[in-house]
């Protein structure tokens, strides 16, 4: 069991504090502004169309909220303008490739199915095992962060450069990061959120996150999320169009809060809803989140953020609670979490069930396979508990009640 003792402080290793100075001679070089993260993304594709110009606005909020970090360091600027950079080429990509290719608009997907849970619910080991079985279309980590592929590379041969780009990125991460992977492995070709794909509209919660950025929590929450949802569809279809699939399996706890605007830009969407005891997730969520604040920030304000997070996780709660039956039950199903650790098969064969699709020998076989090979805790565990957070555990089972009550009892 891994100790998380210096949260506030972190330590790297060599290795690690070398590659965070390496980064922060370069951050003057990569400021967080707007006009030149464009430059810099239209010199990287040679295109110039970002498509609709409203994400603008939605851009300047998030640098502003950036630029505001207390403690914010160069690593950490380099992070945030590389993520920033890829966004911005992501939509050049997609622009161009809408140009050459109109009749992807009119591509009918499927219902997708959705899992719709908090982080560390479940959600992500259902996610991956359902995805080994074959049947579905999903988005692997390297495609969710590079959807669509430069024109100087389209075509290559041998392993996609996207990749191998990918590999040194989860390279780093490991580095820096070493604990991370015990509370969310992250691989090159793990099924991944189309929050990713949400983010290259720069609107999606996972900004929040990333970044203590409550201006731009609140910007978020004020507007309507269906223009940004609506994106996300585009991209679904584009992905369908480059790399085939017949139907979408999608995951994100953004969702929990949006189920009106999911239903809506997805009609049909078979939702699985994860459900576990929220005070030890939002105590493994908290703990992700903090560690995770190390890569561009020191000290890390360890108690403001698990107070941020708690009131938020309230918020997300409270939306399930209120609109868990905008998706009717007949296109539905609700999985405690102990099910999907202790009887994942068991699941499988309830959400295959609920969204019409038969299961094959073979891909009953390929989910066999990778439960064999995903053991839980398999990497290590990380201690958490409300101490080392600064929370008390009568009030965050006071503030998560009405969730409790709805679905755990």
């Amino acid at each position: 069991m891994v100790e998380l003792d210096d949260l506030a402080i972190p330590r790297f290793s060599p290795e690690a504090q070398q590659l965070r100075d390496m980064m922060a001679t370069m951050a003057a070089d990569c400021p967080l502004d707007s006009a030149a993260l464009h430059a810099q993304a239209s010199a990287d594709t040679g295109l110039t169309d970002f498509g609709p110009t409203d994400y603008r606005e939605r851009l300047d909020v998030y640098l502003a909220a950036l630029r505001d970090i207390d403690g914010l360091d160069g690593a950490g600027i380099i992070n945030f303008y590389g993520q920033l950079l890829q966004l911005l080429k992501n939509r050049l990509l997609l622009t161009d490739l809408l140009d050459r290719h109109p009749e992807i608009n009119d591509i009918e997907l499927l219902p997708p199915v959705s899992i719709v849970g908090l982080p560390r619910s479940g959600t992500t080991h259902l996610h991956n095992l359902l995805s080994a079985s074959g049947s579905f279309r999903t988005l692997p980590y390297w495609e969710a962060i590079e959807p669509f592929p430069l024109p100087s590379e389209a075509g290559a041969t041998g392993r996609d450069p996207r990749m191998q780009r990918m590999d040194v990125a989860v390279n780093v991460m490991n580095t820096t990061m070493p604990h991370f992977p015990l509370m969310h492995e992250m691989t090159t070709e793990h099924a991944h959120e189309e929050i990713a794909l949400l983010a290259n509209d720069f609107s999606t919660m996972y900004f929040e996150t990333i970044a203590d950025v409550p201006g731009w929590r609140d910007y978020y929450r004020a507007h309507d999320q269906s223009p940004h949802y609506a994106y996300m569809v585009t991209q679904l279809k584009a992905l369908q169009f480059l790399r085939g699939g017949r139907r979408w399996l999608l995951k994100s706890p953004q969702h929990l809060e949006q189920l009106p605007v999911l239903d809506a830009a997805l009609p049909g969407v078979v939702c699985v809803f994860t459900h576990r005891d929220p005070v030890p997730v939002a105590l493994s969520m908290i703990a992700m989140i903090t560690y995770s604040a190390r890569m561009h920030r020191s000290p890390v304000p360890v108690e403001y953020l698990a107070n941020y997070w708690v009131e938020r996780l309230e918020t997300m709660l409270n939306a399930v609670v209120r609109d868990r039956d905008i998706i009717e039950h007949a296109r539905s199903i609700d999985v405690p979490f102990d099910a999907i650790i202790n009887d994942g098969l068991g699941v499988c064969d309830a959400v295959f069930d609920v969204a019409g699709e038969p299961m094959s020998t073979t891909e009953r076989a390929a989910m066999v396979d990778y439960l064999d090979a995903h053991q839980r805790g398999r990497l290590g565990r990380v201690a958490t508990d409300c101490a080392m957070l600064g929370l008390d555990p009568d009030d965050l089972r006071r503030r998560f009640a009405p969730y409790t009550e709805r679905f755990l009892r």
